[in-house]
């Protein structure tokens, strides 16, 4: 049993006992030391309340158990420090989870499977009755409408090989054009692209094209009366396989939220999540993809 030490403010020490705490700093610690990070920013100074590794632990800890304030993960972990102090630190860990993505995206590119899928998702970030008053996103989030109807936010587009492996992710305002953004994310990627009809376009496929390397295979309108073939038709049938990332990052990992009070708020439990989903596949998908690599 962990001895928890008194601080002279009275609050105990980092409740370290949580075994699902450990384990996840121990795995950040090993992400931060493969990428070279700084674990604190002023090594000769007085040590912080939080180093950046557990900043960034309790951020994807909080997703990763799907905790919906942080004043929960606050009582939970129990910081040696205030309240304020803790989600100043917490919103600090934006670079740091998004070099933590980055690094877990390049390895999943190496490893991946040639037939690969992108989709965007509506991404609000109030309701919707809510958003002529909303001001923390104003500068960014915009009126749209998806399936499910109209929604104040943004959109987060991803892209997915066939056997999970997430490969790109970008966001952008709710009316953002989804062919601009589907070209700028899978620019460095090859192989066979699988999109619904929200991306159909022949001038956008002709661009988009490269020779023997890549190309992409939309579903079309209702409208329309291209034939498809049986192959073309059960790949199309496959591109539910990236609305389960989305799935899991709005069910599991508490994606979609109204709670921050600052554009880093927001954009650090975004990437927090996604950090938390990443970190699952990559302990889960079978194949040469191995915790290891990043060490």
């Amino acid at each position: 049993m962990l001895v928890l030490q008194e601080r002279p403010y009275g609050r105990s020490c980092m409740n370290e006992s949580i075994t699902t705490y450990q384990n996840l700093k121990a795995i950040i610690a090993d992400i931060f030391s493969s990428l070279k990070l700084k674990n604190r920013e002023h090594p000769k100074g007085r040590k912080p309340a939080l180093t950046n590794i557990e900043a960034v632990t309790c951020a994807i800890l909080k997703q990763q158990q799907n905790i919906e304030t942080k004043q929960s993960l606050y009582d939970i972990v129990e910081p040696p420090c205030s309240y304020n102090t803790f989600v100043v630190s917490i919103n600090r860990t934006l670079d740091y989870l998004a070099q933590v993505i980055a690094l877990i995206v390049s390895v999943f590119r190496k490893h991946a499977h040639i037939v690969k899928f992108t989709d965007a998702t509506e991404t609000p970030v109030c309701l919707l009755k809510n958003s002529k008053h909303h001001k923390t996103m104003a500068g960014f989030a915009t009126k749209s409408k998806s399936g499910k109807g109209y929604y104040f936010g943004l959109k987060t587009h991803l892209s997915a090989d066939l056997e999970g492996r997430i490969l790109a992710l970008k966001f952008t305002s709710a009316n953002g054009n989804d062919r601009v953004a589907f070209k700028k994310m899978n620019d460095k990627l090859r192989g066979l692209f699988v999109a619904d009809a929200g991306y159909v376009g022949e001038e956008f496929a002709k661009d988009f094209y490269i020779e023997g390397e890549r190309m992409v295979l939309t579903a079309t309108r209702c409208n329309m009366k291209k034939v498809a073939t049986e192959e073309q038709i059960e790949l199309l049938n496959l591109r539910m396989k990236v609305e389960t990332h989305f799935r899991m990052l709005k069910v599991v990992y508490g994606f979609i939220t109204s709670m921050p009070r600052s554009v880093t708020g927001y954009l650090t439990h975004y990437l927090a999540a996604v950090c938390a989903h990443l970190l699952q596949l990559l302990f889960s998908i079978p194949s040469k993809v191995t915790p290891k690599v990043l060490v």
